[in-house]
């Protein structure tokens, strides 16, 4: 099943408050490596962590009909307005901005807006992913 291109332009609801502690900035740190930083800043990749939500969201709407393990990431870029800080407590609401399909796969242009309780906006997410669809059996 392909998805629907009546998603693009959709936005769905901001995600459960997630808190950024130390611990989880130093777990990420690890993670990928990173010893040299302090665990009260987030690495700029961070951001990929609440985003993921939001990703969750849409693949599990009706209209999307995607599966995670059919899914691979054509582009994903992080525009900060400032790191994310340990006592940070944000949300992320994600918008689909374009849908597309091409050799036979179905290709969405996500933007998901990361901002703190107070509404301070602090990254934005833009994601390409790339999702095949299953194929029938034959």
């Amino acid at each position: 099943m392909a998805v629907d291109p009546a998603l693009s332009g959709m936005t769905l609801p901001a995600t459960e408050p997630y808190e950024i502690t130390r611990a989880k900035i130093r777990e990420f740190r690890r993670a990928i490596g990173d010893t040299t930083g302090a665990d009260t800043e987030a690495p700029p990749t961070f951001p990929i962590v609440v985003a993921f939500s939001a990703l969750q969201q849409l693949m599990a709407h009706p209209l999307a009909g995607m599966s995670l393990h059919r899914v691979v990431h054509g582009d994903q870029r992080f525009v900060q307005s400032r790191p994310l800080t340990a006592g940070d407590v944000v949300t992320a609401q994600l918008t689909i901005d374009a849908v597309r399909q091409a050799g036979g796969a179905d290709i969405l242009k996500t933007r998901s807006e990361i901002v703190t309780a107070g509404g301070e906006h602090v990254c934005t997410a833009h994601a390409t992913l790339v999702h095949q669809a299953e194929q029938p059996a034959g």
